[in-house]
């Protein structure tokens, strides 16, 4: 592996399979111009008020558990391509991680300790593995808000194992009342924010959208003396993918390439010049590449979409 960095994280969140991968799932990533990729492992629990973790078990597919997270980062960076290991967890019924709140001390500290179970056991294998970045949570605004002590000490220990750099995975909402920014390398944000209302965004509406979120993005990266990096960013190619760009609701349906293409060309134009800008992970990229997506997909990839050529030009030039 080089040992310069890129000059921008040029990234996709892989999905885990069930099936290790092989040169033939990372082969598309490399025609996409992308330098790194999000390898997600994930712990579930069975509801918002629930204490208990469970992960790396024999029930869940191979990609989401210990040895499929070391067996794709092999598999990317033997492609030159990075890894930032980024675990997460599935609430039963997909229920918002941002609501998880326990009821009583007695349950907060018992998932403060599955919790630090999960990243740890994650952390090891990034240091393991030696990938470059490791996000050591995703949109848990309400865990964050209610236990920051508990975040703090959890840092310290991941670097006592981990000695790579670090980032967390705010949610466009939470990012400027997340406590521990200054422990870490880079500002993580999913980039959800809304930017525009029409039913087929401009790539003009999108960036007057933006333009109200932009400088203070700046202004808190100067002040943070930290570069942002969106952990997260993308849209689907739906009906005013701009409005709720978190929304993955099915019954959203109504298929509008030109409205993912817009947005996405959007973001681009108005953060990858940046200097306090790091670069992102776009969400999100399917290891079956010719199956993926399509033009009568209505989700977030931009596989075999007319974002991904959009995509692949920026991504060569940074």
């Amino acid at each position: 592996m080089s040992t310069s960095a890129p000059s921008k994280i040029n990234g996709v969140s892989f999905v885990a399979s069930r099936d290790s991968i092989n040169s033939a799932h990372v082969n598309p990533i490399i025609n996409l111009q992308a330098n790194y990729v999000a390898i997600m492992p994930f712990g579930f629990i069975r509801n918002l008020e629930h204490p208990r973790i469970t992960y790396n078990s024999n029930r869940q597919w191979f990609g989401e558990t210990e040895g499929g997270v070391k067996q794709y980062a092999n598999a990317f960076q033997s492609q030159q391509i990075r890894v930032m290991i980024k675990p997460q967890i599935w609430v039963s019924r997909g229920e918002f991680t941002g609501k998880i709140k326990m009821n009583s001390e007695e349950a907060w500290q018992e998932l403060e300790e599955t919790y630090s179970n999960f990243i740890l056991d994650f952390a090891r294998v990034a240091e393991e593995t030696q990938v470059e970045l490791f996000c050591l949570g995703t949109e848990l605004e309400t865990f964050v808000d209610h236990r920051p002590e508990f975040w703090l000490e959890l840092i310290n220990r991941i670097r006592k194992v981990y000695s790579g750099k670090l980032t967390y995975a705010a949610n466009w909402n939470e990012y400027n009342r997340t406590p521990f920014w200054n422990q870490l390398d880079y500002i993580g944000i999913d980039a959800y924010f809304p930017v525009s209302d029409m039913q087929t965004p401009t790539v003009d509406d999108c960036k007057k959208g933006w333009a109200k979120y932009k400088p203070v993005l700046k202004l808190f990266s100067e002040n943070i003396n930290k570069p942002i990096l969106f952990t997260e960013f993308g849209y689907r190619s739906v009906d005013y993918s701009g409005k709720r760009p978190w929304d993955s609701d099915r019954k959203m349906n109504a298929v509008n390439l030109e409205a993912q293409l817009n947005a996405t060309q959007a973001l681009l134009e108005t953060f990858w010049g940046e200097h306090w800008f790091a670069g992102g992970f776009l969400w999100k990229w399917h290891h079956k590449y010719e199956t993926s997506g399509g033009k009568q997909n209505f989700m977030f990839t931009p596989q075999n979409k007319p974002v991904e050529i959009l995509v692949r030009d920026w991504y060569a030039r940074y």
